[in-house]
C-alpha cells in the first residue's frame, strides 16, 4: 500500500450518504530545523442531494492552511490560510487573521490558545476546526525530522539523563492522552529510567522484515 492510497473505512454502510468531510494534514522538511505543515478541509454533498438532476459530488467548503514551525519549541514562524470553495463572499475577510498563529507554540496549552484567538465569531469554524488535527502532527512529525537529518538529534538526549531530562524529553508528549497522563504509568516507566517500548507498530513492521524488534531501540537511540 502506499502512501496515497485511499482506506476505506465506510464501506460496510449502506445508507444514503447525506456528507463527507476530509481533513488531510501533512508536514514536509523545510529547512534544517523548520517543518512545513499543510492542512486541508473539504466538505462534499452527494450527487443530487442539493441540486435535482445533478449526479455529481457538490464540494461546499474547500480551505487550506499553511504552516511553517520551528524546532525545538515548535513555534509557529509563517502562517497562512487560503480558502478554495467558500459559502459566502464575506468568509475571506478572515484570512488574513491566521496569520495570528505566528508566534505561538503548538506544544501544550496550544487548543487552548487558538480557541481564545480564533474560536466562534473570531475565525472560521472549518480552518479552526482544522488547526485541531495539525498541531498533533507537527508533534508526530519531531521524530520523523531527526530521521530525515541522517540521525541528527532534534531534541537534546544526554545518554546520562536525570528526572528532569526526561520529563524535558517528553514534554510534547506529556498530558496529551490518558497513555501520557504525568502521574500514569508509562510515564513513571519512563522517569525511572527505562526506553519506551517500541510501537506496536513498529513490532509489527520488524518482524514483517525479518528483523527484531528491539532493533528499533537502537535505531531510535541517540548516537
Amino acid at each position: 500500500m502506499g502512501i496515497d492510497d485511499d482506506i476505506d473505512d465506510f464501506g460496510d454502510i449502506d445508507q444514503p450518504l447525506l456528507h463527507d468531510r476530509t481533513y488531510r494534514v501533512r508536514s514536509y522538511l523545510e529547512r534544517p530545523g523548520a517543518m512545513r505543515l499543510r492542512g486541508m478541509v473539504r466538505d462534499l454533498k452527494p450527487g443530487g442531494l442539493y441540486v435535482p438532476g445533478d449526479d455529481q459530488p457538490l464540494e461546499v467548503h474547500h480551505m487550506v492552511l499553511d504552516l511553517v514551525v520551528e524546532l525545538p519549541d515548535l513555534v509557529i514562524t509563517e502562517a497562512k490560510a487560503v480558502f478554495e470553495t467558500h459559502p459566502h463572499s464575506g468568509c475571506v475577510r478572515i484570512t488574513e487573521h491566521y496569520e495570528n498563529l505566528v508566534g505561538l507554540s503548538i506544544a501544550r496549552g496550544f487548543t487552548h490558545k487558538v480557541r481564545e484567538r480564533f474560536g466562534g465569531p473570531r475565525g472560521c469554524t472549518h480552518i479552526t476546526a482544522l488547526l485541531q488535527a495539525m498541531a498533533p502532527v507537527a508533534v508526530q512529525s519531531v521524530w520523523s525530522m531527526r530521521a530525515v537529518s541522517g540521525g541528527d538529534q532534534v531534541l537534546p538526549m544526554p545518554k546520562a539523563m536525570t528526572t528532569e531530562d526526561r520529563r524535558r524529553a517528553l514534554r510534547f508528549n506529556l498530558d496529551t492522552c490518558h497513555v501520557w497522563a504525568s502521574d500514569g504509568e508509562l510515564v513513571a516507566f519512563v522517569e525511572a529510567g527505562n526506553e519506551i517500548p517500541p510501537p506496536l507498530w513498529a513490532e509489527r513492521r520488524m518482524r514483517e522484515l525479518g528483523r527484531d524488534p528491539d532493533d528499533w531501540r537502537a535505531m531510535m537511540r541517540a548516537e
